[in-house]
């Protein structure tokens, strides 16, 4: 029960992405073919959403849902692995035709080769879990 505003904000998310049409093949297609301003403006949106949200997080003034302080750590900065990681999420987008964010909203849409994507999500997860130590981030 305690969980439950985390699942209703999941839900809401969800029908956000779903509305505003974020999940749809077609509008990510248009935004690499520089046809369309929709998912520009979704992103930044979301971006500068993110640096306010940020900025509450780094100043104190948001806590995590125990009450405990948010601690953010600066990574160093690096352009290599910064393109590395780019590139491999930008295949993964390719590939799959979404970002990874609505693929629970794909399934739930009844686009059930998004079980596929998911799959990998996981086994992404779970090899990054295990090669961690060894990486440098």
């Amino acid at each position: 029960m305690k969980n439950l505003r985390f699942l209703i904000i999941g839900i809401v998310f969800g029908i956000v992405l779903s509305k505003s049409e974020a999940v749809s093949w077609y509008r990510i297609y248009e935004m690499f073919k520089f046809q369309s301003f929709h998912m520009y403006g979704i992103i930044g949106s979301a971006v500068a959403i993110s640096a306010i949200f940020m900025y509450f997080f780094k100043i104190g003034k948001i806590k995590d849902y125990s009450g405990n302080q948010i601690n953010i750590k600066e990574k160093e900065k690096g352009f290599v692995r910064t393109l590395a990681g780019g590139i491999i999420f930008g295949l993964g987008w390719a590939l799959a035709g979404a970002c990874p964010a609505p693929i629970f909203v794909l399934i739930g849409q009844g686009i059930l080769p998004m079980i596929v994507v998911l799959l990998g999500a996981l086994l992404g997860t779970f090899i990054y879990g295990l090669l961690s130590k060894k990486l440098p981030n």
